[in-house]
């Protein structure tokens, strides 16, 4: 972003994790509460894209080795004659999705435990910036009214 930018800058989706990472702006004169803030903001953001990335990584190779032995288990090839990519129909591949659903649940909710927790501290320490800030300008405020 540009040094006179006064926001944060949201890239394209990551290849890996297809979350769109941002990057933080950081005021010239930050708080160590305003701090806080964004470092726990850039925390989330990174444990979410290593989440995701891991997820979706484990995803694609999961989904590539189902399909291949389903194929093989019908004697047909990952391509067809005309070298297109061979698929499984819906209802093969809904078996997939659930069973990988279920695999993987405990680290789902894990994760939505860990993405609650990180997101009630984010929220708080916006109260706490808010707080701070709205005192701020009324102490700024009573100030120039005197």
């Amino acid at each position: 972003p540009p040094a006179h930018s006064r926001s944060d800058w949201i890239g394209p989706p990551d290849k890996h994790s297809n979350l769109r990472p941002v990057i933080f702006h950081v005021p010239p004169e930050e708080s160590p509460l305003e701090r806080r803030l964004r470092e726990a903001r850039q925390e989330a953001q990174a444990s979410n894209q290593q989440f995701w990335a891991r997820h979706n990584r484990a995803f694609r190779q999961e989904k590539e080795e189902f399909i291949y032995s389903r194929l093989k288990a019908k004697g047909l090839e990952m391509r067809d004659e005309t070298g297109q990519k061979a698929t499984l129909n819906a209802e093969e591949m809904a078996d997939f999705y659930k069973d990988f659903l279920s695999k993987n649940f405990r680290k789902h909710m894990q994760y939505n435990r860990d993405w609650y927790k990180r997101n009630f501290t984010i929220t708080f320490l916006m109260g706490q910036v808010a707080l701070a800030r709205a005192l701020r300008w009324l102490r700024w405020k009573k100030k120039n009214v005197e």
